[in-house]
C-alpha cells in the first residue's frame, strides 16, 4: 500500500531522532518513490512539509537534504527548548497518574535500551520523552513543537560531536519523573533546565565573541612598515616646463595634493 506523506515525513523526523540520518544527508525524490512505493508529488509534499517544520531544505544545486544547522541555530535551539519544557512544567497543578504511569514506562524502555545493542533506538527514546513528557501534560501542540526541536537538537548534537552521556541523560529523565510523582513541580522544572543546559553545554560550540573577528585578522596590514611607507610617500613630480611657474609661485600640482592624503 503507497505511503502518505504524513508518514514519510514522520518516518524521517524518527530516522533523525535515531541518528540515522546525518546533517547534510541526501533525500533524492526518486529513491523516496521507490522506497514508499508512492509518487515524487506524494515525496515532495512530505518533504516540504518537513522543510516548513525546519528539518529539511532544498537548493538547486543539491536538491533535497537534511539541514545541517549553524552555530547560532545550536544555541537558539537549545535555549528555545529550555524555555518550552520549563515552562510547561512550570504552569503544573497536578499529574494524573495515567500520565506518570506512562511516563515510568517511558523511562523503563530506556533502561532496557541501553542495556542493548540499537543505538538508534536509544538515541530516539531518549529523545522522544521530551515529547512523552508533554503528551502527558496534556499539551498535544506543543508536543508537536518539540518533537521538531529535539530533532533538530539530535542534529546539532551530530554535527557538533557531542559526547553526550547516554546513561546520564536517562537518571535525569528518572530524576525529573520522580520529582513529578512527589508533587515537587519546582524541583522537576530546576532538573529539566539542568538536564537541557548538560547537553547544550556538551557540545563543542567554538565561543565567539568578535563577529569582526576573522574578518579583521585577514584584513590586517602584512607588514607594518610596509604600510607606513604606503602612506608617507609622495609621487615624483614631473619634470617642470619651461613656462610653469616656479615652486612657491602656484598652486600644488594635483599629484603632490593627493600624495599628502595617502
Amino acid at each position: 500500500m503507497p505511503s502518505t506523506a504524513s508518514e514519510i515525513s514522520e518516518r524521517i523526523i524518527q530516522a533523525v531522532m535515531a541518528q540515522k540520518l546525518a546533517p547534510g544527508a541526501r533525500l533524492g525524490e526518486q529513491p523516496l518513490a521507490m522506497l514508499f512505493d508512492c509518487s515524487r508529488t506524494v515525496v515532495r509534499e512530505a518533504l516540504t512539509r518537513l522543510a516548513a517544520r525546519g528539518i529539511v531544505t532544498v537548493s538547486a544545486r543539491r536538491g533535497w537534504y537534511v539541514i545541517e544547522p549553524s552555530e547560532d541555530e545550536a544555541r537558539e535551539a537549545f535555549a528555545a527548548r529550555r524555555v518550552i519544557e520549563t515552562g510547561l512544567i512550570r504552569s503544573l497543578t497536578t499529574v494524573h497518574k495515567s500520565a506518570l504511569k506512562k511516563l515510568r514506562a517511558h523511562v523503563a524502555r530506556e533502561k532496557a535500551a541501553l542495556s542493548g545493542t540499537d543505538v538508534g533506538a536509544r538515541s530516539f527514546l531518549l529523545g522522544d520523552f521530551h515529547v512523552c513528557l508533554a503528551e502527558c501534560l496534556g499539551n498535544s501542540l506543543l508536543a508537536d513543537t518539540l518533537r521538531d526541536y529535539t530533532a533538530r537538537t539530535t542534529l546539532i548534537a551530530m554535527l557538533y560531536q557531542s559526547p553526550n552521556n547516554a546513561e546520564a541523560s536517562c537518571e535525569d529523565h528518572v530524576q525529573i519523573v520522580a520529582a513529578l510523582e512527589r508533587g515537587d513541580f519546582a524541583a522537576a522544572e530546576a532538573l529539566m533546565h539542568q538536564h537541557i543546559a548538560a547537553v547544550h553545554d556538551a557540545l563543542r560550540l567554538p565561543v565567539q565573541t568578535d563577529p569582526l573577528a576573522q574578518l579583521r585578522d585577514a584584513l590586517a596590514p602584512v607588514d607594518g612598515s610596509a604600510a607606513q611607507v604606503l602612506r608617507t610617500r609622495t609621487p615624483p613630480r614631473r619634470p617642470a616646463r619651461a613656462d610653469a611657474p616656479a615652486s612657491g609661485d602656484g598652486p600644488d600640482e594635483p599629484s603632490t595634493y593627493l600624495g599628502a592624503l595617502l
